[in-house]
């Protein structure tokens, strides 16, 4: 690879690695089809309304910024502040590993690229680890005695 090569791939963004709006929207269809199929995700997909347009809505604007794609979810929705947004919903291990196998399944559909599908995959763990609000979450325990 050539230097204007590395310069290239050093200011792609993961939105545009993804494959764009179109990837994203194609995951996150992909993502909610799985929540609706898999056994496991059951419970899950039992916490959400039975119309998902609008969280399908809210995920591919909410993505899109994540990954450094438009600006689309915090002009209208403000900062994301996903866990303080999920407190209602009782979220713990098996909520986390149900979303994530959804996750995981849709990203193996969605995106071609395999490092940034591993990236972004690395990312949302995190984040769904992040996202439990249930008693015993490590997260919480940190801030209570640090």
């Amino acid at each position: 690879m050539n230097s204007s090569e590395d310069v290239a791939q050093t200011r792609s963004t993961l939105f545009d690695r993804l494959g764009g709006a179109a990837a994203i929207d194609h995951l996150v269809e992909t993502f909610y089809k799985q929540m609706d199929s898999l056994p496991d995700a059951a419970a899950l997909r039992a916490l959400h309304a039975p119309d998902l347009g609008p969280t399908k809505a809210d995920l591919k604007r909410y993505l899109s910024e994540w990954t450094g794609g438009p600006a689309l979810y915090s002009p209208q929705k403000g900062h994301p502040r996903m866990r303080a947004r999920h407190m209602h919903v009782p979220i713990g291990e098996a909520e986390r590993d149900a979303w994530l196998e959804c996750m995981r399944t849709a990203l193996a559909v969605a995106v071609a690229d395999g490092p940034a599908r591993l990236e972004l995959y690395a990312n949302m763990a995190k984040l769904a680890d992040w996202m439990r609000n249930q008693p015993g979450n490590p997260h919480d325990a940190r801030r209570a005695t640090g």
